[in-house]
C-alpha cells in the first residue's frame, strides 16, 4: 500500500513555494527548496509509517534526527546548510502564517564550514583562453564574443542566455542584465568585448532561422541559449587552459572580479557589477587575493618561511 504524505503538509508546501514566486526567487531557488524540503518529509513519513505527521507535530528532536541522518549519509557540510536555510525559511514562514505555535529549527544551530575558494584563471591564462575560438567561422565569432562578455561583465551563464538585443548599448558600453531574484543591475562592457559583440551583430543573421527572435546570443539552430548548453560549448575551451579539475564557465566569472580586486578596484563597485545582494559574498575574492600575496611573501621575503 502507498504510503501517504500529510496533507496539509503537501497543501503548505504548495502555498510556501508560491509565496517564494511572489517574493522573486529564481525557479531554480524554488526547485531547490522543494527538493530539500521533499526530502526532510519523505524522511519523517519513512520514520514514523504508521502515522501521520502533521506540521504543528513537526518538532526540534525530528529534526535533528533528520539532520543526524543526512550527516550518516556522507552530505557534505555545504549541503547540509542548504538544506537547513530551506527548513529555516519554511519553518518561519509557517510561525508567521499562524500555522505552528514553535519554531522547532530556532534552537538548532548552523553548521560553521569554511568557505572554498573560487578557482579563478589568471590574467595570462584568460588572454590565452579568449583567443581560442577560430574566428574564420561565424561560430568562433560568437564563441568568443560570448567568452569576453562573461570576463568584461562578470555575467553568470544564465544572464547571458536572458540578455536581449536592446539590453546592450553598445555607444555607452553598458549592457542591462537580469540577475538572480529578477533585480536588474547595469554593468560596464570593455571595448576588447564590444569589438567582439559588434563582430558578432555583424554576423547574426547566419544565426536566424525562420522568424528572428530578440535574444542577443542564438543557437545554430536560431533559438536562444539555455544554461546547460552553453555551458557544454565553453567547457570544450576552458578544457584546453585549466590546469586542474573543478574550472567551469563560472570561474571566468571569478576571473573577472579577482583581477578587478587586484588591480585596486572597490570591494563595494564589484558587489554591484557581480550583483550579490551581500558584500560578504564578495568578500571570498579578498581571501583570494590575500592568499597571491602570502605565497608571493614566501617565495621571495628572506624570512617568509621562517
Amino acid at each position: 500500500m502507498d504510503k501517504k504524505q500529510p496533507s496539509d503538509i503537501d497543501l503548505n508546501l504548495a502555498k510556501y513555494l508560491d509565496h517564494l514566486k511572489l517574493q522573486g526567487k529564481s525557479a531554480r531557488t524554488i526547485e531547490g527548496y522543494k527538493l530539500d524540503l521533499g526530502q526532510l518529509f519523505t524522511h519523517l513519513r519513512d520514520s514514523f509509517p504508521d502515522q501521520e505527521i502533521s506540521l504543528r507535530e513537526i518538532d526540534l528532536l525530528m529534526l535533528r534526527d533528520f539532520l543526524r541522518w543526512l550527516s550518516d549519509k556522507d552530505d557534505v557540510n555545504r549541503s547540509i546548510a542548504r538544506k537547513m536555510a530551506a527548513l529555516g525559511s519554511f519553518f518561519k514562514w509557517c510561525k508567521l502564517e499562524g500555522l505552528i505555535e514553535t519554531d522547532p529549527m530556532a534552537r538548532i544551530k548552523r553548521p560553521r564550514f569554511q568557505k572554498k575558494l573560487p578557482h579563478f584563471f589568471t590574467e595570462e591564462e584568460m588572454i590565452v583562453l579568449l583567443r581560442i575560438p577560430d574566428t574564420e567561422d561565424k561560430f568562433g565569432i560568437r564563441n568568443r564574443a560570448i567568452l569576453e562578455l562573461i570576463y568584461s561583465s562578470g555575467l553568470r551563464l544564465m544572464e547571458v542566455c536572458n540578455l536581449k538585443l536592446s539590453d546592450l548599448d553598445l555607444r555607452k558600453g553598458l549592457v542591462r542584465v537580469l540577475g538572480k531574484g529578477n533585480k536588474t543591475r547595469i554593468v560596464p562592457v570593455g571595448k576588447p568585448a564590444l569589438d567582439a559583440i559588434q563582430s558578432y551583430l555583424a554576423i547574426r543573421n547566419g544565426f536566424v532561422r525562420g522568424q528572428d527572435i530578440d535574444s542577443l546570443f542564438l543557437t545554430k539552430s536560431g533559438k536562444a541559449w539555455d544554461s546547460k548548453q552553453l555551458n557544454l560549448i565553453l567547457m570544450k575551451y576552458i578544457a584546453l587552459v585549466a590546469q586542474q579539475k573543478g574550472y567551469s564557465p563560472h570561474s571566468i566569472r571569478h576571473s573577472f572580479a579577482t583581477h578587478l580586486l587586484s588591480r585596486g578596484a572597490d570591494l563595494k563597485a564589484i558587489q554591484e557589477m557581480l550583483g550579490h545582494a551581500r558584500l560578504s559574498t564578495t568578500e571570498i575574492y579578498t581571501h583570494v587575493t590575500l592568499e597571491d600575496i602570502r605565497i608571493a611573501y614566501n617565495k621571495g621575503h628572506p624570512r617568509g618561511k621562517e
